[in-house]
C-alpha cells in the first residue's frame, strides 16, 4: 500500500516536472516529496528521474513507469470523486482550454451559469490558439471546433452552430448586395485559410461558390471584425455575431441560403475524467446543441 501511495506522488511529480510545484499542489514539504520518490526508486530499483537544479526529467524506465502509473492513479482517483459526488457537489480547480472566439463571443455567460450552478468548482483557462497537449499538459478536457484529426482522444460532440452570411451596411453601400450564391464570386468575400470553396445550402438544394477576396486568415474573431469594417463577405456561426446584427453592425445577405453548421466538440485524454469535468462537459453540451 505504501508504494501505491508513492506512485501517486511520483505521478504528480513527473505532471508537474518540479517537486516543488508537486509538493504545493500536494500540500506536502518539497523535502518529503523528494525523500518519498527516491525510496519509491529504490524498491524498484531503477531511477525514474534526472535531477539537475534546473529541472527534472523523466528517464526511460521513468518515462514507461509515469504511463502506467497514471492510468492507475487517475482511476483510483476517479473512483473516490465519483463515489463522493453522490455526496456533495463537484469541486476541484477544472482546466480548460477554449477557441478564443467561441469564449470570448459566446461561451462566457454558459460558464458564469455553470460556476453559478457548481461553487465549489474553481477554472483555469487557457485561451491561446495553440492546440494543447491533453497528454503532456494539465489539462481536463479542450473544447474544440470543426473537424478533428484522428489524434486518438475521446471526442465528444456538444454543439453544431449554423453559419449564415453576413456583410456591413456599409460594405453593402458600397458594392451591392448579392441577389445569388453565384453572385459572390464577383464580391470580396473574407475567407478562411484553406477553404476557397463555400458550401451553401437551401433546404435540399446545395451550391458551392469559389470565392475571392484580399482577406484569407484563420481567426473568426478577426474575419467578424474585418466584416464589421467593410472589409467585405464573412460565413460565419449565427451566435458569434448576434451581438453585431442586434446593433446593426452587421447584416444577414442571401437569408435563405446558409452554411454547413460548424461542430463542437469536448476532447479528453481518457474516458476516465473526475465529476468536474464530466458535470461541465454534460452542462454545455445542453447549452450548445442545435434542435
Amino acid at each position: 500500500m505504501r508504494h501505491l501511495n508513492d506512485m501517486a506522488l511520483f505521478v504528480e511529480v513527473a505532471r508537474a516536472r518540479s517537486f516543488r510545484k508537486a509538493a504545493e499542489a500536494l500540500g506536502m514539504p518539497n523535502s518529503t516529496l523528494s525523500r518519498r520518490v527516491s525510496e519509491l526508486e529504490k524498491a524498484i530499483g531503477l531511477r525514474l528521474l534526472h535531477r539537475t537544479t534546473r529541472k527534472i526529467e523523466l528517464t526511460e524506465a521513468g518515462q514507461l513507469y509515469y504511463e502506467r502509473s497514471k492510468r492507475i492513479v487517475d482511476e483510483a482517483r476517479l473512483a473516490h470523486e465519483q463515489l463522493g459526488a453522490m455526496l456533495n457537489q463537484p469541486s476541484g480547480v477544472l482546466r480548460v482550454s477554449l477557441p478564443v472566439n467561441l469564449a470570448t463571443f459566446y461561451l462566457t455567460p454558459i460558464i458564469g451559469e455553470f460556476a453559478r450552478h457548481y461553487p465549489g468548482i474553481t477554472f483555469e483557462f487557457d485561451l491561446t490558439p495553440r492546440r494543447v497537449d491533453l497528454v503532456a499538459e494539465p489539462f481536463d478536457v479542450a473544447i474544440r471546433i470543426g473537424k478533428l484529426e484522428d489524434s486518438g482522444l475521446i471526442t465528444r460532440l456538444i454543439g453544431r452552430h449554423s453559419r449564415h452570411l453576413y456583410a456591413s451596411p456599409g460594405y453593402i453601400e458600397a458594392s451591392g448586395e448579392p441577389a445569388t450564391p453565384a453572385e459572390l464570386a464577383e464580391h470580396e468575400c473574407i475567407g478562411m485559410l484553406r477553404s476557397p470553396i463555400w458550401s451553401l445550402h437551401q433546404g435540399i438544394n446545395k451550391v458551392d461558390v469559389a470565392v475571392r477576396g484580399r482577406f484569407t486568415l484563420n481567426s473568426v474573431g478577426m474575419i467578424r471584425a474585418l466584416a464589421v469594417n467593410h472589409q467585405g463577405i464573412a460565413l460565419l456561426p449565427e451566435k458569434i455575431v448576434a451581438e453585431d446584427v442586434a446593433f446593426g453592425r452587421l447584416r444577414r445577405i442571401l437569408p435563405e441560403w446558409q452554411g454547413s453548421a460548424v461542430s463542437i466538440f469536448a476532447v479528453t485524454e481518457t474516458r476516465l475524467i473526475p465529476a468536474k469535468t464530466q458535470r461541465f462537459i454534460e452542462f454545455l453540451s445542453s447549452r450548445l446543441m442545435e434542435a
